[in-house]
């Protein structure tokens, strides 16, 4: 049987920023009926051949084919207008709008000149309800979670080029880690809709960096490396370990090393009492030692996030103590963390943790200058050596400490949000989600380094989705559930992640 014609094809792609060849001569092509995985490293080229496919970027040469059909896209609206709909992997839209404004923001039904409120919120309530979804249409999107913005989302990109609401006009829907705030429940119902879409004949580019998810839904996928095509495979004729060494170029050994991490810790650093946030976690006492990495487990929304930002001074608690090294902190600001040795690096790196439009220099040194303050500056000379230093520690890429940090990969974005906050020796070391949303090789880094750091006496609070993770680099895990701290178990062999759902799902150790 013949192999149907490709809905999308792009021939010879090449896109250059200074300095940097993200793109060198790639060939990608999507069938209809169709879902495809782009996989590769951050920073091999994938979100910058997505956004030349959808017209953010002007590529430097090479071609697109559209149903058989040359085309320029020089545009997002080109695209769209072209039935191309995208997700990206940060939520941009706008949250002082309503859910039907948002799904449906460029494209409202007009009649005599005037916005048609009331079929806008009628079409936009059918495509919620197509996905599934709770939501009251006419609330503001902010009044929402992360997750739930995600979703709206994509029932934006869904619905985008139709007349109807009913997704016919969608050819290609590209989803750029559209599961990273999901909870699995979400992402199943995710996944109903990608293979209904499938069905239809809709072609769908798919990232993400959880393996299982690519293996449980996708058919094909194409492998990048530093802005090369390494190659094109059916999911089913790949598997984990050959997709891994085609994404790094080298063998399984620096993903292994990790498990037998246990490194001897010290006396009590931290001590919560009863600290709590009315609506945002109920009081806990938490301990953290020396040298240690306590893991946090649970749902999305459990209150690991929470937790942390109490810890930070982020929110403000409304009771319980801290103390730090014996002594009491008033934790009012995260500029009395900062004092008190404690560091946090958000889940939301682009929108709580990095300037997009300053340099790796200037955000490295950020944390630094402000705990110094503004009347000090840091000396250039060794403001430079600093940031050296720990551009080469963390390999990151490029090693440019001029280019803007906004035009980085995300697994080094993290890195430069990292280094930031090594760069103010701190304590305790708060990592939301550190790994979210990057490639095994970048993952791969950044958990080492938490096992150097707590090696060397450091803490680390530790929170991410994966339970393996947890696990792999914890001594304790906490365990949340409801918003409340309900267990704090050792780590051992006998811990697994059954052991922790069973947890989750109880409310207690068992």
């Amino acid at each position: 049987m013949a192999e149907p014609r490709p809905v999308l094809e792009m021939t010879g792609i090449v896109k250059e920023f200074p300095g940097v060849r993200a793109l060198s001569g790639v060939d990608f092509r999507l069938f209809p009926g169709e879902i495809h995985a782009l996989m590769g490293e951050n920073g091999a080229g994938k979100s910058t051949l997505i956004k030349v496919l959808t017209g953010v970027y002007a590529l430097d040469d090479g071609t697109v084919t559209l149903d058989g059909q040359p085309v320029r896209i020089d545009s997002p609206f080109q695209a769209q207008q072209a039935g191309i709909s995208t997700v990206y992997q940060e939520v941009n839209l706008c949250p002082n709008l309503s859910v039907a404004e948002n799904i449906f923001i460029g494209r409202e039904p007009i009649r005599f000149g005037r916005i048609q409120w009331t079929q806008m919120r009628k079409d936009a309530a059918e495509l919620v309800d197509r996905l599934g979804l709770d939501l009251d249409v006419t609330a503001p999107l902010s009044s929402y979670p992360l997750a739930v913005q995600q979703l709206v989302a994509i029932v934006r990109a869904v619905g985008t080029g139709d007349s109807d609401g009913a997704g016919a006009g969608t050819k290609v829907l590209v989803l750029d880690e559209p599961t990273s705030s999901l909870d699995r429940d979400e992402v199943l119902e995710l996944f109903r809709l990608m293979r209904q879409l499938r069905d239809e004949g809709v072609a769908i580019l798919f990232v993400s960096h959880f393996l299982d998810q690519i293996y449980e839904i996708c058919d094909r996928m194409t492998v990048l490396r530093n802005g090369t095509l390494v190659g094109e495979h059916m999911v089913s004729e790949l598997d984990q370990v050959g997709l891994i060494q085609l994404m790094i170029g080298k063998a399984m050994d620096q993903l292994e090393g990790l498990q037998e991490h246990h490194a001897e810790v010290g006396e009590t650093l931290l001590e919560a009492d009863g600290l709590g946030r009315t609506g945002g976690i109920a009081p806990f006492d938490l301990q953290i030692k020396k040298g240690e990495v306590l893991g946090l487990a649970g749902l999305l929304g459990s209150g690991r996030t929470e937790l942390a930002r109490l810890l930070f001074g982020a929110d403000q608690p409304d009771s319980g103590t801290v103390t730090i090294g014996g002594k009491a902190v008033s934790m009012s600001a995260p500029n009395d963390a900062i004092g008190a040795g404690v560091a946090f690096c958000s889940e939301n790196r682009k929108t709580e943790g990095l300037v997009p439009e300053l340099t790796v220099r200037e955000n490295i040194i950020l944390a630094l200058q402000a705990a110094r303050g503004w009347i000090r500056p840091i000396p250039a000379a060794q403001r430079d050596e600093l940031v050296a230093k720990y551009i080469k520690a963390l390999d990151i890429r490029p090693a440019n400490p001029e280019a803007r940090v906004g035009r980085l990969s995300g697994g080094n974005q993290q890195k430069v949000l990292l280094a930031r906050w090594l760069i103010t020796q701190p304590k305790l070391l708060i990592l939301d989600e550190p790994t979210r949303g990057i490639d095994v090789g970048a993952k791969a880094e950044i958990q080492k380094l938490v096992v150097s750091l707590s090696e060397e006496g450091m803490s680390v609070l530790y929170i991410a989705a994966e339970l393996e993770e947890v696990l792999r680099l914890s001594h304790t895990i906490g365990v949340l559930r409801d918003r409340k701290l309900v267990a704090q178990i050792a780590n051992g062999p006998e811990i697994t992640p059954t052991r922790i759902l069973e947890t989750i799902a109880s409310g207690e150790h068992q």
